[in-house]
């Protein structure tokens, strides 16, 4: 049996609320879902850079033996490292893995003791997200990533709204238009509705006080933020998961909503349908997880874990 090492002594992150909870059962559940390969990032190992590592870095990935015994963790002048046995991790671009925080480098180290014999690298959402937070691969700042993600509203998903049938525009209005509401209320701000191809028309006001709200968290958070805004295609949804407003559970089914009615209605094709759900549960959770571990102080508890 594989043994966790740990430098300080691995320990359960405590997190605040059911909510949290919620995101960490989710996140484990996506790491054992270790089927077909998906795209992505990677972190290497190994004592400096490689010119063909660095030119295939955030290539499509597929899979590797796992050539490690333990996992552990060290404190850092810059932060907190994983170490793969006697050897520190690496981002694709060959910098050092560390991360700011004691807590997002437990669930990491967590991602990696998980691999069996076969490390899956598609199944490891933080460390994907902690190697784009370091090694920055489209070169944006801080201000590009946050209109990167304000520009969702333009294409929200509960922002578009069908015509007919008459049930699933029910289904829409009494389901979207609270979280709207919400959102509305929440920040002041007016965002809408519309069936038009074209969506809703979103005053600059609203884009104005979302980007000065967005501001407020740092980059390693907003790469989360991002993250998550891309799964769901929206932003109110993603808002209203980041504030607690909504479960992981509940922005996926929502932001799933027309796809769920037609499945209700004609059936699916029920082994990819699972699948394609769990996958993006555990994708959302992990980016809501990462979100939270970057921006907020997080209490870990010190004591060595027994086999």
């Amino acid at each position: 049996m594989r043994k966790m090492a740990a430098s300080r002594g691995f320990a359960p992150v405590v997190l605040p609320g059911a909510m949290w909870r919620s995101c960490l059962r989710l996140w484990d559940e996506g790491r054992r879902l270790l089927n077909r390969p998906r795209g992505g990032l990677i972190a290497s190992v190994g004592p400096g850079p490689n010119p063909r590592l660095q030119a295939r870095a955030y290539a499509p990935l597929t899979e590797r033996k796992r050539f490690y015994q333990n996992v552990s963790i060290t404190q850092g002048e810059g932060g907190f490292e994983i170490n793969l046995d006697h050897r520190k991790l690496k981002t694709p671009q060959a910098k050092l893995f560390t991360v700011p925080s004691e807590a997002l480098a437990i669930a990491v180290a967590t991602e990696w003791d998980s691999q069996q014999d076969t490390i899956k690298f598609y199944t490891m959402h933080l460390t994907t997200l902690c190697n784009t937070s370091l090694d920055n691969p489209t070169q944006r700042n801080k201000d590009q990533l946050i209109r990167a993600a304000v520009k969702f509203l333009d294409t929200d998903t509960i922002c578009y709204r069908v015509e007919e049938p008459e049930t699933l525009v029910e289904l829409q209005k009494n389901e979207w238009d609270p979280v709207i509401e919400w959102a509305e209320k929440r920040y002041g701000v007016e965002i809408g509705s519309s069936t038009s191809i074209m969506g809703p028309s979103i005053p600059a006001r609203t884009q104005e006080v979302l980007i000065s709200h967005l501001a407020s968290y740092n980059m390693w958070a907003l790469q989360g933020i991002e993250f998550v805004v891309t799964q769901l295609k929206s932003m109110v949804l993603t808002l209203g998961l980041i504030d607690l407003r909504l479960t992981v559970e509940q922005a996926v089914l929502l932001s799933r909503l027309e796809e769920e009615y037609q499945i209700q209605k004609w059936g699916n094709i029920e082994w990819a349908h699972d699948y394609e759900l769990q996958e993006l549960r555990a994708r959302t959770a992990a980016g809501a997880l990462f979100v939270h571990l970057c921006s907020e102080s997080t209490t870990v508890k010190h004591k060595l874990l027994r086999e």
